[in-house]
């Protein structure tokens, strides 16, 4: 099914990231969640996709009787949707529970919420792009809209903005905090792995479809991302006492390479993301991955000592661009941050519930 392959905002995923993501037997995130995985098929031809989830451990957490659905993709028929989402309906109500939402990953690390602006922008590699009808297709289902992100893509500035210079030195200052920078990448997983995740575990945990990680998890995304990130675009935040505070993981854009490997890293792919992630001139524009601030200095200026440090080191890189990733639209902290950046909302997705 080529639905994208004139399309040249679309980035192909990387096959083997999503064939991993969806196996049992590298994803630990099938300990807690039930799955299912349906294709539609007219004529021969493969007209649909979609996986349904249960994860108990969310529904467990917060009390509630949810199926998921997500990695779904369909040609522009209401039956072919409908059939798709009807299956997982039926699969979730089997189950005992009484809410679809979605799209939804099994967890919040998984890409989710459906594109309904920004169709002819450059998609990131950690999100999902659709075509314009989806949305369409899944409120005429009847699902409502449930919660909304919003993506920006920003300037990024040739000096740190005064204001940030100042917050930044008073925090440093009056909690004696220390920013750790151009880290070794055994360092990184031997020493700040573990503190990393479960730091981000304390930050989104009221964030919407979040469920902390188990320690296997944490082990599992600690081999898959901090090996492969470029070190000196990472600044960690600790106390006197190296309690780590806050963590801003950054990535050269992988889009345009993703799109030249066409979903392969071999027998060329991985050049073009070894190039984009190495060479300066591989990319102008700066992803920003994660972002997480402990709960008890949410709100105090940590976000402004991050980005004193990043700002820099972009320009350093030859990044003109920044790409924000999904931001929850209720989350007017974390939005706020931006107001001193030139910057455009760009982008937004939406996921959607409904009763079955």
């Amino acid at each position: 099914m080529d639905l994208y392959r004139d399309c040249p905002a679309y980035v192909p995923p990387i096959v083997k990231s999503d064939v991993d993501m969806l196996d049992p037997c590298v994803n630990p995130a099938f300990e807690f969640t039930d799955h299912v995985y349906f294709l539609c098929r007219q004529d021969g031809r493969t007209t649909g996709r979609i996986a349904g989830f249960v994860n108990r451990r969310f529904n467990d957490y917060y009390s509630v009787k949810e199926c998921r659905f997500g990695f779904v993709d369909f040609t522009d028929d209401r039956a072919v949707s409908q059939a798709l989402l009807d299956a997982v309906k039926a699969w979730g109500r089997e189950r005992g529970m009484n809410t679809m939402v979605g799209p939804l990953g099994m967890t919040d690390f998984d890409p989710e919420g459906c594109l309904v602006k920004g169709f002819d922008q450059l998609s990131t590699s950690a999100t999902i792009y659709n075509a314009p009808y989806y949305a369409d297709h899944f409120r005429a289902y009847g699902l409502r809209d449930d919660v909304r992100w919003r993506e920006y893509r920003m300037k990024i500035p040739d000096e740190v903005p005064e204001k940030h210079l100042r917050i930044a030195e008073i925090v440093q200052r009056k909690y004696g905090l220390r920013v750790f920078t151009e880290l070794d990448s055994s360092i990184m997983v031997e020493r700040w792995g573990k503190k990393i995740f479960r730091l981000l575990n304390e930050a989104y945990t009221p964030l919407y479809s979040f469920t902390p990680l188990t320690e296997r998890q944490i082990d599992y995304y600690i081999k898959l991302y901090l090996p492969n990130v470029r070190m000196d675009c990472i600044r960690l935040v600790a106390d006197r006492d190296d309690n780590l505070i806050a963590v801003g993981i950054t990535c050269p854009s992988l889009s345009r390479a993703q799109q030249k490997a066409r979903g392969s890293l071999f027998p060329f792919g991985w050049i073009h993301m070894l190039r984009a992630l190495r060479c300066k001139g591989g990319t102008d524009t700066w992803d920003l991955y994660l972002v997480g601030v402990r709960p008890d200095y949410q709100g105090k200026g940590v976000n402004a000592l991050l980005f004193t440090e990043l700002i820099p080191q972009a320009r350093k890189n030859g990044y003109v661009w920044c790409e924000s990733n999904p931001e929850l639209e209720s989350n007017a902290r974390v939005q706020s941050q931006w107001q001193y950046f030139e910057r455009t909302c760009h982008k937004e997705r939406v996921a959607f519930r409904t009763d079955i």
